[in-house]
């Protein structure tokens, strides 16, 4: 089979169904494409800032937020981490991680009717603190976990 053509089927494919989801008005094109993610929170260095990026300068401590992680992870290259929420409104659910060079490694928005549950790989470089940061209808809440790292990702 011509791999050329199979390449070209696929991306046609992919590039019809994006184009009949956003006539139908399920998906917007800024969203399909990313557009509203909060690139500076990303870049920054400390938790702190993070969070005040965020908008959550001071958030609740709630047990209502589980991290689910291995308390120690074999190799910091690739470390599952889940987190759910039992908050009833979630709006957002980010993860940041304490000694990492950039804090903040993941943040997803929830939609309402959605379970607020995400799993997600993160690298981490040492062993270190990893938050949950939960908004929910506009209060931030937060959870925390230690994940000892014995082999390093992010650069070591």
């Amino acid at each position: 089979m011509n791999k050329m053509r199979r390449s070209t089927l696929t991306a046609g494919g992919s590039a019809g169904l994006l184009a009949l989801l956003a006539a139908a008005g399920i998906v917007r094109p800024g969203e399909s494409l990313g557009a509203d993610w909060n690139k500076a929170a990303f870049e920054l260095k400390t938790t702190q800032d993070a969070l005040k990026a965020l908008g959550a300068t001071s958030p609740a401590t709630s047990a209502d937020i589980v991290i689910r992680a291995a308390d120690i992870a074999e190799n910091g290259a690739v470390v599952p981490v889940g987190v759910e929420s039992r908050i009833a409104g979630t709006q957002s659910i980010s993860i940041l991680i304490d000694k990492n060079p950039n804090a903040l490694a993941a943040s997803f928005d929830i939609p309402t009717g959605t379970e607020p549950a995400v799993t997600t790989r993160v690298k981490m470089g040492q062993t270190s603190d990893v938050y949950a940061l939960v908004k929910a209808d506009g209060k931030f809440y937060v959870a925390k976990k230690e994940i000892k790292v014995t082999l390093g990702g992010c650069g070591g």
